[in-house]
């Protein structure tokens, strides 16, 4: 599996930790895009909800010392899964990518990596995360499994619908449900509730991602939110957000009653209100903008980990 020189994708962080790997590394880190280790924390975030509120609805709430395994389990898991979800996107989107100013740098367009070398590795990286998986409780070994039919459709959502976020959003937010089982043994109400939540966050945020696309996307024929709502599209992503809340409050409230949760979900409330203002300018970034998420991610289960710590 020889690298080839390749370009630094136009949509990588500037001056990542990869630059500085060696060489015959690189391409292998940028097809996980650990140069863009956003969507590890997207993926994160909503496993670390699921953990607090199945550890409320178990009545013994969230422990340090007997959840930091889980937590670094699911951890572990967001990166391998985002990876291995990454390799199998680029290996199917490859003659896409390879027509999109942003992604015609990645490693299998600009030739890096060879397309048979890029199946071995994802058989590699889906056998590290079903090693993961297999730690935890029965249940949610068979429900983290059942994700990877989500995973396995999404790369040609963009060609059959104009809702491939929607999908996304299904596929993304699936660790809440399996933190949430991880603890509680089961699903229950406010895990779907949460699960619903975190569903109408992701297609706010990755609207907003797809704005950056849409000129090249119209170009090459691929569908997506942001074509689908034009110049309403900052519309629809608060109408998003303003779903996504409140059915992440009902969620927490569902196992931790009283005020507690619904104050502590305000800083995410504000975070989520400033993106839809900065959305609007005229000279909105869209990449900042999505990736502020991250730190919105983190308010919410900032939020629902102090709850949970109430009991």
């Amino acid at each position: 599996m020889t690298a080839a020189p390749q370009a630094i994708p136009a949509d990588a962080v500037p001056a990542s930790w990869v630059d500085h790997a060696p060489a015959g590394v690189q391409p292998w880190l940028r097809l996980m895009r650990m140069d863009r280790p956003i969507g590890v924390w997207l993926l994160f975030w909503p496993c670390v909800c699921g953990l607090s509120l199945g550890a409320a609805a178990a009545g013994h709430g969230l422990d340090t010392w007997r959840d930091a395994g889980l937590v670094a389990l699911l951890a572990a898991g967001a990166v391998v899964m985002r990876g291995a979800g990454c390799t199998y996107n680029d290996i199917v989107d490859r003659d896409i990518d390879a027509a999109v100013a942003r992604t015609r740098g990645r490693p299998i367009p600009s030739g890096a990596v060879k397309v048979g070398a890029a199946w071995a590795f994802l058989a590699a990286q889906c056998l590290i995360g079903l090693l993961i998986l297999l730690q935890l409780n029965r249940y949610s070994i068979g429900l983290g499994a059942s994700s990877l039919l989500l995973v396995a459709a999404y790369p040609f959502m963009k060609r059959i619908t104009w809702w491939p976020q929607a999908w996304l959003g299904l596929t993304f937010n699936w660790g809440a449900l399996v933190g949430f089982s991880a603890e509680a043994g089961t699903l229950a109400l406010p895990a779907l509730l949460l699960y619903a939540g975190c569903f109408f966050w992701t297609l706010g945020y990755d609207t907003i991602y797809a704005l950056q696309d849409a000129e090249d996307d119209a170009l090459i024929g691929v569908k997506s939110t942001a074509r689908l709502f034009g110049d309403a599209a900052a519309g629809w992503v608060a109408a998003f957000y303003a779903i996504a809340l409140p059915l992440i409050a009902w969620a927490g409230h569902a196992v931790l009653p009283g005020p507690l949760v619904l104050l502590l979900l305000l800083p995410a409330a504000l975070q989520l209100a400033w993106q839809l203002v900065r959305l609007r300018s005229r000279e909105a970034d869209h990449l900042g903008l999505f990736r502020s998420n991250r730190e919105a991610g983190f308010l919410l289960a900032a939020a629902l980990v102090l709850s949970s710590y109430a009991l």
